[in-house]
């Protein structure tokens, strides 16, 4: 079996860091986070999105910790520990606090189970619209399904893949430029913001936000990076580049996204070891296994 690399750094830096200070006091509602993991960010954005009181809990997943897989056996990372209700406080059966995790699943409870908008905001999902709520989903599985492991499978290319580095950004390209058609032909209704719902920030875009901030570490890692044209007037730019672009410059700014982001030499050693394809992460190793929807 091959050993787990452990020697990541064990805290937040930069803005993170100051993020988790002042989320560092006890709190019934816990987020247990890895600096380094996106997925755990995406968990973390829509925490500050919503202004949604917690206390986060940085952990090394790659060391897990008795009371940790009592939580959560699988020991992932993002885990959120769900105070029990306040109408279980006579049933001790109930009064152990209860767990939920995949990144997917913890963003949706917590847009759902804060949704008052006077404290938290407006939802992340479109309240009102049935139709563009499922719309919003099939987007969301489009990234969680194909944008997310293009980006592992072209981090992780070595030379004895099957498929060359071009092939693998081909795949990432088709991908993104699909969701910026998406863009393109709906998400400019409401207002003509940059925005996946045009105006308004919304599930969506927190989704791709964390990968997206970490494209530059394939520009980093990879003989000619991602590829995508950077500026108006790039070889191989037109209309569809530039509605990404629009989405990307805002996504990377956006204040809860800054916020939730450790120095970026942090980010280069942990990433690292997905650019030579050694780490034996889950979500390196189903990458490795060609599988389409990464833990």
């Amino acid at each position: 079996m091959a050993t787990v690399d452990t020697t990541l750094p064990g805290n937040t830096s930069g803005a993170a860091a100051a993020l988790a200070a002042a989320h560092s006091a006890e709190h019934p509602l816990k987020l247990y986070g890895g600096w380094f993991c996106p997925f755990v960010q995406r968990a973390w954005i829509v925490l500050a999105e919503k202004r949604i009181p917690h206390q986060y809990v940085e952990i090394n997943p790659y060391h897990k910790a008795p009371e940790f897989l009592a939580l959560n056996p699988r020991g992932l990372v993002p885990t959120l520990e769900v105070p029990p209700a306040d109408a279980d406080a006579n049933n001790n059966k109930n009064k152990q606090p209860k767990p939920l995790y995949e990144s997917t699943v913890v963003c949706d409870y917590l847009d759902e189970a804060f949704a008052d908008p006077g404290p938290h905001g407006p939802r992340l999902l479109p309240e009102n619209d049935v139709y563009e709520r499922a719309r919003c989903r099939l987007w969301i599985d489009h990234i969680c399904s194909r944008v997310v492991p293009a980006f592992y499978r072209l981090l992780q290319h070595t030379g004895d893949k099957p498929y060359s580095l071009d092939e693998g950004r081909r795949g990432l390209h088709g991908h993104l430029r699909a969701f910026a058609d998406e863009m393109l032909e709906h998400g400019d209704e409401d207002g003509g913001g940059p925005w996946f719902l045009g105006a308004r920030f919304g599930l969506v875009d927190v989704m791709l936000a964390p990968w997206a901030k970490r494209l530059w570490l394939i520009d980093y890692y990879k003989t000619g990076g991602t590829g995508i044209p950077s500026a108006a007037g790039t070889p191989g730019d037109d209309a569809t580049w530039a509605r990404w672009r629009r989405w990307f410059d805002a996504a990377v700014s956006r204040q809860s996204v800054v916020d939730t982001w450790s120095s970026e030499d942090q980010y280069v050693e942990a990433y690292r070891r997905y650019a030579d394809d050694t780490t034996q992460s889950e979500v390196g190793q189903a990458t490795r296994q060609g599988k389409s929807r990464l833990p």
